[in-house]
């Protein structure tokens, strides 16, 4: 749900290589560590950090299952 003057923005904070192997082709994994931030008419509502695997080679993303 999106309202009129709403935005989001993406920016990278920080990149390390993550433990493991790519399951499709092999390659090394990085860990993307990225910060978005959510404004309603130029006014900022939300802060939020999230981290995202992408493989080096084939530049998949990669899901990390918690058991």
């Amino acid at each position: 749900m999106c309202f009129l003057g709403c935005d989001e923005e993406e920016t990278e904070v920080g990149r390390q290589q993550a433990r493991g192997s790519c399951p499709y082709c092999g390659g090394k994994v990085h860990a993307v560590d990225v910060g978005s931030k959510l404004r309603l008419c130029f006014l900022p509502i939300c802060f939020r950090f999230k981290r995202k695997y992408f493989c080096t080679l084939c530049s998949k993303r990669l899901v990390l299952y918690d058991y």
